[in-house]
């Protein structure tokens, strides 16, 4: 007799081994008939195994955020089968999903076109159609690799032969179509569902090494509804219109080049929006009770390997060496060889070092704007979400292991504060908590996560765990914005380290007269101006709010005989603080109308010969048809207080569940 437990507490008993399947089946039958996999003990398994022992069974339904992997997964072999169908000398190689859908990678010496994506697709609902069953089936090794290369399938054949040789060898088979695979899979290709769509063609390498044979990827996206890939197509569309690259342009923000690959050129403009971020930034900080500081670029890299990084990071650092120095080194240990800091931690802890601290000089909040260089791969560049040279928004706070609770809570009051007042307000927390292999004592760890879990609940922010992905120093909080059209960015962090202060010798003397190391939390809320900058320009889709945007207004001419009173207007704009232009060009109003709203100035001041006569203006909105006309006074003290500087506060409304 097998007796299995529900997530409900109930137990059934059944005289012999259940699939998974019948147990859904004897439960409900729209349980059944909307499930995708069980989950035994905690572990993931296909709905057509038996369940052999007494265990605790869940069965996991298509709305489950643990379905869409499945989903997907499948998906990449339907795609598969419907690849060997219509181009036979095509080998399959591996097909994960992946965030967003699934892809394949195939081996096939003609490329693939647009239409043949086209065919896969349609080819694809014609095996969902057919309703397959999908079946796992265990098999020798020896046998897989002879059956996979008596196919023509060497890759999988090379797959099993590299597996560790206690591995099971799992084979799926769907129709005429067997594949390799750990699963689970679905029980049969009908309940798949038609949620999909193959998106781009790739290149890739087999196993990512450009020493490889190239192999050609097919992208597709996968959901459990119709409705939701409608959505996430709709999403992809709105994403393309609010390209921070294109926006970039069209606004005179930046550009980029080859010659400076993963660089920035900040044009005048965008330079102006990167200052106000900043220069707010830091009245925030100021206010909180941070002092800033300033640490240097270049960096031996004898702190590096004693802070640990050059052991983790030295493939992503930058080395600023040359062949004299290089042999001058080790004659002279003058000579050094430095490397560009990929982070400002060790640095800030030397700042700490100079002269012995007392714990009445703790918390010890340190900032810098530190300019940061690490070497990302090409392929993984883009825009300016993802540099080579950026600019944390980093502090460190160095305090006792008593006020980590008080200053966590402080850190995320400041977080909430800055993100809503940036336009942000549904914010998202992860919980990494203590990972296999770490440092320190339970005890330790226990308060740590306790202080970032009380942070979170005194902050209003609900919180998921992510177990075991906490740093081998400490646990963290990772913050999350939602934006306009739904999308999720990671980018606030809080982490709580007790190892770099040990290994980079700080110390301070606490109120019992003995030397302690302090605990030293690492904070970001931006992570990097570039990033947060293209963030911003994506989630206003270039319609900043009027205080960041980096030209506020312009005042535009209608004929030339208001030349004059449009330059006495843009100079009392200057005088409240406005960052404005004049366009007094010879051109029609129409013209300049579109001109300055392709670049997203929010506010267009427009004058002409009456206008002047009268001392009035009129005021046309980004977006909006209409004008109005105003008094120059009226104008001058209603636009100065519209851009006026968010002062922030403490708190924040509570922000939405994960």
């Amino acid at each position: 007799m097998v007796q299995i437990t529900l997530p409900d507490g109930q137990i059934r008993a059944f005289d012999a081994a259940p699939t998974g399947l019948a147990l859904a089946e004897g439960i409900g039958k729209g349980l059944a008939k909307a499930a995708v996999a069980m989950r035994v003990d905690g572990v993931l398994m296909d709905l057509t195994r038996t369940i052999e022992r007494d265990a605790q069974v869940a069965i996991v339904t298509r709305e489950q955020p643990a379905a869409l992997e499945i989903l997907r997964h499948d998906a990449a072999h339907v795609l598969a089968e419907a690849a060997k169908e219509l181009y036979p000398d095509v080998q399959v190689t591996i097909g994960p999903a992946i965030e967003n859908g699934f892809y394949y990678d195939f081996a096939r010496d003609t490329p693939f076109t647009p239409d043949d994506l086209a065919r896969m697709e349609e080819r694809m609902r014609e095996i969902v159609d057919r309703d397959e069953a999908i079946v796992r089936e265990v098999w020798d090794r020896h046998e897989a690799i002879a059956y996979f290369k008596s196919i023509g399938e060497h890759y999988k054949a090379q797959i099993i032969e590299e597996l560790p040789a206690d591995d099971v060898i799992t084979i799926y088979r769907q129709g005429n179509f067997v594949d390799l695979c750990r699963g689970p899979h679905l029980p049969s290709t009908g309940r798949l569902g038609k949620a999909f769509k193959l998106m781009k063609l790739a290149g890739a390498y087999w196993r990512g090494d450009h020493r490889n044979a190239q192999l050609q990827r097919v992208y597709g996206t996968a959901w459990a509804s119709d409705k939701d890939l409608k959505a996430y197509l709709t999403q992809l569309e709105e994403a393309e219109k609010r390209d921070h690259r294109r926006l970039g342009r069209e606004m005179g923000l930046f550009h980029q080049q080859e010659e400076a690959a993963g660089m920035i050129f900040w044009h005048p403009k965008g330079w102006r929006l990167y200052r106000t971020l900043e220069s707010w930034l830091r009245g925030r900080l100021d206010a909180a009770g941070y002092v800033e500081v300033k640490t240097p670029q270049l960096v031996d890299r004898k702190l590096w390997e004693a802070s640990g990084h050059w052991e983790k990071f030295r493939e992503n650092m930058y080395i600023a060496e040359n062949e004299a120095g290089v042999k001058a080194y080790a004659e002279d240990p003058r000579e050094r060889i430095f490397a560009l800091k990929p982070m400002n931690c060790p640095c800030h802890v030397q700042i700490f070092n100079q002269g012995l601290k007392s714990y009445r000089e703790l918390p010890l909040r340190l900032a810098e704007f530190g300019s940061c260089h690490r070497f990302e791969p090409g392929g993984a560049l883009h825009g300016i979400m993802r540099v080579r040279n950026f600019v944390q928004d980093d502090a460190h706070i160095f305090c006792t292991e008593d006020q980590i609770i008080s200053e966590s809570t402080a850190f995320c009051a400041l977080l909430l504060g800055v993100y809503r007042d940036l336009g942000f307000a549904d914010v998202f927390v992860k919980l990494a908590d203590r990972p296999p292999q770490r440092h320190g004592s339970d005890a330790v760890w226990d308060k740590a996560e306790a202080a970032l879990k009380a942070a979170c609940e005194a902050s209003g922010l609900p919180y998921v765990l992510n177990p075991g992905e906490g740093a081998f120093y400490g646990p963290k909080l990772e913050f999350t914005l939602r934006d306009t059209i739904g999308r999720d960015w990671q980018c606030g962090t809080l982490q709580v380290d007790f190892v770099m202060p040990e290994r980079l010798g700080a110390w301070y003397v606490a109120e019992d007269g003995q030397k302690h190391h302090p605990v030293m939390l690492h904070r970001a809320i931006l992570g990097s101006f570039e990033r947060f900058i293209g963030i911003l320009i994506e989630h206003y889709a270039g319609r900043l709010p009027l205080w960041l945007a980096p030209t506020q207004a312009v005042v535009a001419t209608i004929t030339s005989d208001a030349d004059a009173y449009a330059g006495e207007v843009a100079a009392l704009l200057r005088a409240r603080g406005m960052r404005v232009d004049a366009d007094r060009r010879n051109e029609k109003i129409n013209y300049k109308v579109r001109e300055h709203s392709l670049a997203k100035v929010p506010v267009l001041v427009v004058v002409g010969k009456r206008e002047a006569e009268e001392r009035t203006v009129s005021l046309r909105r980004l977006g909006r048809p209409d004008q109005e006309t105003l008094p120059l006074a009226d104008a001058l003290a209603a636009l100065a207080a519209e851009a006026r500087v968010p002062e922030g506060g403490e708190g924040a409304p509570a922000a939405a569940a994960a």
